[in-house]
């Protein structure tokens, strides 16, 4: 249950939350080999700043209800809520890099449909994914990996990574697309500004645990008792780190921006954006997150993040998207918790929160004559 002060915070909303529970020249080569990080994993591409749009001003009491919300959780968060349509922009604590996790499987895919769209790469292009591909937490495909390895798709790659944010699947194609490399190439081309993109999920989880990777740790719960049988200073310690300059941080208001762009067709072609639209919309991760709090008749395409736990910390706990209100109207939304101590149900309740304002706001806007 939320904390007393977080709890009447929630009242900002003015809504009764529905709580549910918890680029290369050529075409991408097949290699099964996992993507390795490189030695600049943990450095981001300087990326150049993203061209300034017309301002409108936010609406005043949307402004005020998330600044509320924000002060009111006890933690490192970031929130920012750009409309598409409107070009106002909400945010606060916006501009400083958070971990990611799996929302940076937004910016594999953006890779793919770009590619896609050069006619360098296609959805149905035949892929193996090997037992030596296999990463660790999640990766549900992993059971389908047997013999000479599971014969799939591109496409079904791709499905997997953001519907199911299936880890060994986005491994794969990162390494199908080129690896870490031609997606800080994307992210710099594309101009997204503060998005950076980590070494692979390997990498990434390892060295926040405080571990270098093994592939043995790829198989049944060999990272989680590797991890479990370090030293909690050595954990600690490495946990400061990732949380004080994460390789896959990212700014909150970069992420809005970058979704907004999305949903106005600059980043992709009609096509592209359809496919990673409907795909994201499809997604059944973090059902009381963004999705919990809107109202009948609104959809959303999203992409979460879940960060590892050390006690009662976590550092990592996310949902962005775009939300479509029952007008039409588009609203890119990210929000970013970078490190707390706060239950996990005081985190969701956050997350919904920033919905059912956004939700609030949208059902209180006149329709102009």
């Amino acid at each position: 249950m939320a904390s007393g002060r977080f709890a009447c915070l929630l009242g900002v909303t003015g809504i009764a939350l529905a709580v549910a529970g918890c680029g290369p020249s050529s075409r991408p080569g097949t290699s099964t080999a996992a993507p390795q990080g490189d030695p600049q994993a943990t450095v981001s591409i300087p990326i150049p700043p993203v061209a300034a749009r017309p301002a409108r001003a936010a609406p005043a009491q949307l402004d005020a209800a998330i600044v509320a919300l924000h002060q009111g959780f006890e933690g490192k968060s970031g929130i920012a809520i750009r409309a598409v349509d409107d070009g106002w922009t909400v945010e606060v604590g916006g501009r400083q890099h958070l971990p990611q996790q799996s929302v940076s499987k937004l910016w594999v895919a953006i890779t793919l449909l770009d590619l896609r769209d050069q006619g360098k790469a296609r959805l149905e292009d035949p892929v193996v994914v090997r037992p030596e591909d296999l990463t660790l937490f999640h990766q549900p495909i992993a059971m389908l990996v047997k013999g000479d390895g599971y014969h799939t798709t591109v496409g079904e790659l791709l499905t997997r990574a953001l519907t199911h944010s299936d880890n060994t699947a986005n491994d794969r194609l990162l390494s199908y697309v080129g690896g870490p490399r031609a997606v800080r190439g994307m992210i710099l081309r594309k101009q997204l500004g503060e998005i950076r993109f980590g070494p692979g999920e390997r990498q990434l989880q390892s060295g926040t645990a405080g571990l270098v990777w093994q592939p043995a740790y790829a198989l049944g719960n060999a990272f989680a008792v590797a991890r479990a049988q370090l030293d909690p200073t050595v954990r600690a310690a490495a946990l400061d780190a990732y949380v004080a300059n994460p390789p896959d941080g990212a700014a909150p208001i970069a992420i809005a921006d970058a979704l907004a762009r999305l949903a106005r067709g600059e980043l992709l072609s009609a096509s592209s954006t359809q496919v990673l639209l409907d795909t994201m919309g499809a997604s059944v991760t973090g059902r009381a997150r963004l999705r919990a709090a809107l109202p009948a008749g609104w959809r959303i395409a999203h992409k979460t993040g879940t960060g590892q736990d050390l006690g009662r910390r976590n550092a990592g706990f996310n949902d962005v998207g775009l939300l479509t209100a029952p007008d039409g109207k588009r609203y890119a939304i990210a929000v970013m918790i970078g490190d707390t101590l706060r239950p996990i149900r005081e985190r969701q309740m956050l997350i919904q929160s920033v919905a059912a304002a956004v939700a609030t706001h949208a059902g209180s806007v006149r329709p102009s004559s």
